[in-house]
């Protein structure tokens, strides 16, 4: 996971720049993966509920490592980026990715 978003902000300047167009096709998919592992991060949190008003969720460790290696894997590429925003577990990812394909 940590080589995923170092490559991705190596090629950060080159996607401002070029655009991610120019990125080579292993390129592009480090991109992808590693935007969906900085979405997935942002789980809702108890100490910031007041300030979101999304109830706080626990995810328990071997879950929440068995979610990034998946992710890390591929395994969940064909879901939106913005499935993995605001979520608990992968279990949350999969419902919002199915909500957001009704809408």
């Amino acid at each position: 996971m940590q080589r995923i978003l170092q490559r991705y902000r190596e090629l950060q300047d080159i996607i401002a720049i070029l655009g991610i167009d120019e990125l080579s096709e292993e390129d592009r998919v480090t991109v992808q993966r590693a935007r969906r592992i900085e979405r997935f991060l942002s789980h809702p949190m108890f100490v910031a509920q007041q300030f979101t008003g999304q109830p706080g969720v626990f995810v328990p460790l071997d879950e929440t490592i068995a979610s990034f290696k998946a992710l890390t894997e591929g395994k969940y590429d064909h879901f939106p980026e913005q499935a993995f925003f605001m979520v608990g577990g992968i279990e949350d990812v999969e419902k919002k990715a199915k909500d957001l394909e009704r809408s």
